[in-house]
This record gives C-alpha cells, sequence and structure tokens, in this order.
C-alpha cells in the first residue's frame, strides 16, 4: 500500500471548495434580486413603422381648374365681354383680362367634356393639373393649370394656363396567349352567362351564378354573335374571354370580359363579371 503525501492547503481547499461554491450562487441571486428591484426589465414593444398616406384628393380644385378650362376654351367672337365676364372670377391681380385671351375678329369655339390627365404638386397647397378638352373646332386640346390652396382655404390660379402635349403613350400590345380552357362544361357556363349577362337578363343569369355574386348589369342590351377565344387567366381561378356582340342599332363591337368562376359539386359558376359593383 502507498501513502501519497499532499499539500495541507490543497487537502483544505478540497474540503470547502463546495461551501465556497453555495456561498458564490447565493451572492449572484442576491445581486441579481437587488438589480431587477432597482431597474426592473421593460418589454420592447415594437412600433410599426409609420406608414406615409397619400396626399388627399382636392376634389375641389380639381373641379376649379376644370371649369376654368371650360370657361377659357369657350368663346364667341361676337361677345368678347361675354367670355371676359365668365372668367372674371378667375382673374386677379396682374392678370390680363380674360386670362390674357384675345379672341379673333369671328368665330366661336365649345368644349364638350374636359377630364383631369396629369397631376403634380411642385409644392405643398399647389396643384398642376393637365386637363383634356374636347372642343368642336380644335379637337382635343390638352392644356396645364395651376390652383393655389390659400391659407384661408379659398382657390386661386398660380399663373397663366399653358398648351401642352398629351401624356405620354403607347399603342395597344397583343394579349399574350393565355391556357386553354379544357373543360366543355366550364366553356359552357361562361358563354352561356355572357350571353345572359351582355342581354341584361338576370333571371337567367342568376342560373349561373354563386349564391354571393355581385354583378351589375349594363344597360346598352347587347347581343352576343360569337366566342373568339377563352383562356384561363394568369392569376388562375378565372376565366378571360374575347367575344363578339352587337347591339340594337347593328354596331358591332370586340369586347373583353373576365369572369371569376369556381366549382361546387361538380358544377361551374360564376362569381364575378369583370367588375365588383360594390367596391
Amino acid at each position: 500500500m502507498q501513502v501519497l503525501a499532499r499539500p495541507l492547503w490543497r487537502i483544505r481547499l478540497g474540503r470547502e471548495l463546495p461551501r465556497y461554491a453555495l456561498c458564490g450562487l447565493s451572492l449572484a441571486g442576491i445581486a441579481a434580486s437587488a438589480r431587477f428591484a432597482i431597474a426592473p426589465p421593460r418589454a420592447q414593444v415594437a412600433h410599426p413603422a409609420a406608414s406615409i398616406a397619400p396626399a388627399p384628393v382636392d376634389l375641389a380644385a380639381q373641379s376649379y381648374a376644370s371649369l376654368f378650362v371650360r370657361r377659357y376654351l369657350t368663346w364667341n367672337a361676337a361677345e368678347p365681354e361675354a367670355h371676359e365676364r365668365a372668367l372674371a372670377p378667375y382673374v386677379g391681380t396682374g392678370m390680363e383680362l380674360g386670362a390674357g385671351l384675345r379672341l379673333p375678329s369671328t368665330g366661336q369655339e365649345r368644349v364638350q367634356w374636359t377630364e383631369i390627365a396629369q397631376q403634380r404638386e411642385p409644392m405643398e397647397d399647389e396643384h398642376v393639373y393637365t386637363i383634356a378638352a374636347q372642343t368642336d373646332t380644335a379637337g382635343l386640346i390638352y392644356m396645364t393649370v395651376s390652383v393655389l390652396r390659400m391659407a384661408g382655404g379659398g382657390l386661386v390660379l398660380a399663373g397663366y394656363p399653358a398648351f401642352v402635349g398629351a401624356p405620354a403613350s403607347v399603342r395597344a400590345v397583343a394579349p399574350e396567349r393565355l391556357r386553354e380552357v379544357g373543360d366543355p362544361a366550364l366553356v359552357t357556363v361562361v358563354e352561356r352567362a355572357l350571353r345572359n349577362y351582355l342581354a341584361s337578363s338576370d333571371s337567367e343569369l342568376a342560373a349561373d351564378l354563386t349564391r354571393d355574386a355581385r354583378v351589375s348589369l349594363p344597360r346598352l342590351g347587347l347581343t352576343l354573335d360569337s366566342v373568339q377565344r377563352m383562356g384561363w387567366s394568369p392569376r388562375g381561378g378565372s376565366v378571360v374571354a374575347v367575344v363578339q356582340a352587337q347591339d340594337a342599332r347593328g354596331a358591332q363591337y370586340t369586347l373583353g370580359y373576365e369572369l371569376d368562376v369556381s366549382q361546387e359539386r361538380g358544377r361551374w359558376e360564376v362569381s364575378a363579371v369583370q367588375m365588383d359593383p360594390t367596391r
């Protein structure tokens, strides 16, 4: 039997180490409790990023600009004073009578309709509208009108109007080739639904609609002549159909419709035709 000699300090350390460890854990617990009592942790609440809402449409400013263009472009050379009176509410200090328009010696012009084509806001409370105006003599004209919303809430022209060109556009592109509808039953339902929809026959159309379908019938009253092509839309769940139809006068139209469809107990039904009248 071999007897090993060990230093006394190692023997004491081995005997007292568990007690030292227990004391250390106790002190750590006391310190943690004191920290929680003095400065308790707070839950980190994630606040959603503030969304920037688009500026509300200023309908009054749009109407103000459209009415100005209508009055500006409507004139009769034989009655120049009438044109100046029509524009008097818009002409302010520093602006010429008639908003700077001097009528020719003969002729007249009337505006048939106007429409807002574009708008921009170069600075706060200023709207610059591009307005399309169809006239009976000069044809389709585009003008820009700058409107200011004053501090008191009133509207005022920010300067003279300007004739401009039309917004950029390109010719229509050929529709993409869609996946063919291979189910003859679905083809029949879509064609029948479109025939009754175009004819404004709500009672006949109802037989092919889902219970929650929302459909608003056209008032023109058309006769479906033929379905040129039919295919599944890229997003699925709806069928796109190009049809030929004619009205009671004999005018013929090529029209495109998208119908939301679903299958219920093996039978195809339509839930929407081209648009949702409730939105």
